[in-house]
């Protein structure tokens, strides 16, 4: 019978160990990358919510933004060419010289 070679057996298991030894290394290295991939994505998503979020803001507020200054303009406008009503009536009318009644004795 052959005999068993023990160096052989030995240096086989030691290999055998490192690479079981460097396969998972290398599973844990692709899982942290794997997580941190999965970790950009999501802020990534984040990020993309917030600035979608952010125009909606903004769209608003500049419609807000056009309505007030079409507001103020027309009220300007209107204050320009309305006419002055004032204008009709006679600063210098003395309002009891209208009374016509005559006092008897």
């Amino acid at each position: 019978m052959d005999k068993f070679d023990f160096e052989t057996l030995r240096d086989n298991a030691r290999e055998l160990r490192h690479n079981v030894k460097l396969y998972r290394d290398d599973a844990r290295d692709h899982a942290d990358l794997l997580l941190q991939k999965l970790k950009l994505q999501d802020y990534m998503e984040q990020k993309r919510e917030d600035d979608k979020l952010k125009k909606v803001l903004l769209t608003i507020l500049a419609i807000i933004g056009v309505i007030a200054s079409i507001a103020a303009i027309s009220y300007a406008v209107y204050r320009f060419v309305a006419p002055d009503y004032l204008e009709d009536y006679d600063d210098n009318e003395d309002p009891e010289e209208d009374d016509d009644v005559v006092v008897e004795d």
